[in-house]
């Protein structure tokens, strides 16, 4: 069995945030288009939630931080516009921003794995 080196680590790109926190506030595309006023249109949130928009303009991400109600600073880390203001790499310091986990080191890789897990679980309910 491959092990993995100690220093790769798996975060979840920007596309793949926002699509979870969209979906944690169950929203649909057409609802954020409808609650930006058209700022950010569902086929340009679709190009970004599928990666295919990497670095989106600061008004489209600061548009969603205010309807999501995240951090604007977050999101223009994620979309590489400004450096991380800590660093990660240390074990004294927290990775993951799953409240429940709050006190717990994840890494990257275990904290985009609850997020795949929470929306599996999410998926099961039926209204």
């Amino acid at each position: 069995m491959a092990k993995k080196s100690v220093g790769a680590e798996i975060k979840l790109t920007l596309g793949q945030f926002l699509a979870s926190i969209r979906e944690d506030r169950q929203l649909s595309q057409r609802d954020v288009e409808k609650a930006t006023n058209k700022i950010v249109s569902n086929a340009y949130l679709s190009q970004i939630e599928n990666d295919q928009i990497k670095r989106p303009s600061p008004n489209i991400l600061h548009a969603l931080a205010e309807l999501y109600a995240v951090s604007y600073e977050n999101l223009m880390e994620r979309a590489g516009f400004v450096a991380p203001t800590r660093s990660r790499s240390t074990a004294e310091q927290r990775h993951g921003r799953v409240a429940t986990f709050a006190e717990h080191n994840l890494t990257g890789e275990e904290e985009a794995e609850l997020v795949k897990f929470l929306g599996y679980l999410r998926s099961r309910k039926k209204p």
